[in-house]
């Protein structure tokens, strides 16, 4: 079953100067419902957000062609065009944006072999920059919401992951950077699923809440978006030491007590010893984490894709996160209801999950563990539709 730590890099290359979020999967094998590997994906655009038209609803689908490794973003027919230095206009941006249809639902196409994002602005187009990278090739930088001196940051925006390629269609909702749009996925194929919307009045649910507690408050940027954690920490929204009392917490509890952690290849135990959580089965040991790492999923609990200590990072993250591992030896925890309790605990990603109809969200970057991140799969895609769905 393909997982976050068998993720495609592609993205990584193509923000440039912008951190990749919750980026989607390729799966490793292709079963016999494979689609040919040229073959397009109709996109269907659904504009269902009460507050704007379709000609104020601005489409980008970028990425990166899996075949060349080439930056690349697509038209209305899913053809695909390499990024040029040349796109940048007179105002040194470049205008990738695909107006929607003026009236119903817009029908698009998702390219072959590519993994990227469709993005979606409203009211006003994004400010993509055609820049050459560190080998000299040109690459896109991305709009980064998060970023208070981003070209973009006054423009209401979000977007969608997607791998698309032989193997079938991987794709996501992701809050991982931030939340803005409400945004859901059908996904029809094999079967029909769907994932990303909220429930009524969700959106607003959420802004009201973070703007609810002192430290998440400043999270919150006019109706435009909630910024994550971690980039809050990174602009000074966010106090960088959050969680430090739960880390602390835990490390002194797994100093004379083991934790259990399984993964999809076993479980290992491991306990504090000299500052470090040590595992057997050749897991490498854990420095304790800040609490920009918890948020992040990085730094010590960084998660090589090694399908050795990855899985366990993956897993300690999501249990500090979701503030279960004081109170469960045995993680991951798989019970939603145990989810986020006290006063410390990641209140971003506990609005997005009570607010999500289906209970799923991509609030921080290994989300999926034990399966909660809004992604879906199908190995014989024949469509996929994306909603933008109403602001209440």
């Amino acid at each position: 079953m393909p997982n976050r730590r068998t993720f495609l890099h592609g993205m990584a290359v193509a923000l440039v100067g912008a951190p990749i979020g919750a980026a989607v999967v390729a799966a490793q094998t292709s079963g016999g419902g494979a689609r040919a590997a040229d073959a397009a994906l109709p996109l269907t655009v659904v504009n269902h957000t009460g507050r704007f038209g379709n000609r104020e609803i601005f489409c980008y689908i970028v990425g990166t062609d899996l075949a060349t490794g080439h930056q690349v973003y697509s038209g209305p027919d899913g053809g695909v065009r390499q990024v040029s230095l040349s796109d940048n206009g007179s105002g040194g941006f470049a205008d990738l944006s695909i107006p929607l249809s003026a009236d119903g639902d817009t029908k698009l196409a998702i390219p072959a072999n590519m993994s990227g994002r469709v993005y979606f602005s409203l009211g006003e187009k994004l400010k993509f920059k055609v820049v050459t990278d560190g080998a000299g090739n040109a690459a896109l930088q991305y709009p980064a919401g998060w970023v208070e001196g981003d070209p973009s940051f006054a423009v209401l925006h979000d977007f969608v992951e997607f791998t698309h390629n032989s193997a079938g269609m991987f794709c996501n909702t992701t809050m991982v950077d931030m939340f803005g749009v409400p945004l859901a996925l059908t996904l029809t194929g094999a079967a029909n699923q769907r994932t990303g919307g909220l429930v009524p009045g969700g959106r607003d649910a959420i802004f009201r809440g973070l703007a609810a507690i002192r430290e998440f408050a400043p999270l919150v940027v006019d109706d435009l978006r909630v910024i994550a954690p971690g980039h809050g920490i990174e602009s000074g929204r966010f106090p960088a030491t959050y969680f430090d009392s739960v880390i602390g917490a835990v490390w002194d509890k797994y100093a004379s007590a083991p934790l259990t952690v399984s993964t999809g290849s076993g479980s290992v135990t491991g306990q504090v010893s000299g500052g470090m959580f040590r595992f057997g089965g050749g897991v490498a040991p854990f420095a304790m984490p800040t609490t920009r790492d918890v948020f992040f999923c990085d730094g010590a609990l960084a998660a090589p894709n090694d399908g050795v200590t990855g899985p366990v990072a993956a897993v300690l993250g999501a249990g500090f996160n979701r503030t279960t591992l004081l109170a469960n030896p045995n993680q991951p925890g798989t019970d939603p209801a145990s989810f986020y309790q006290g006063q410390v605990t990641n209140h971003y990603a506990r609005l997005l999950h009570q607010n999500s109809a289906d209970g799923k969200a991509y609030g921080f970057p290994f989300d999926d563990v034990a399966g909660f991140a809004s992604y879906i799969q199908d190995t014989a895609p024949s469509s996929l539709t994306v909603e933008l769905s109403p602001f209440q």
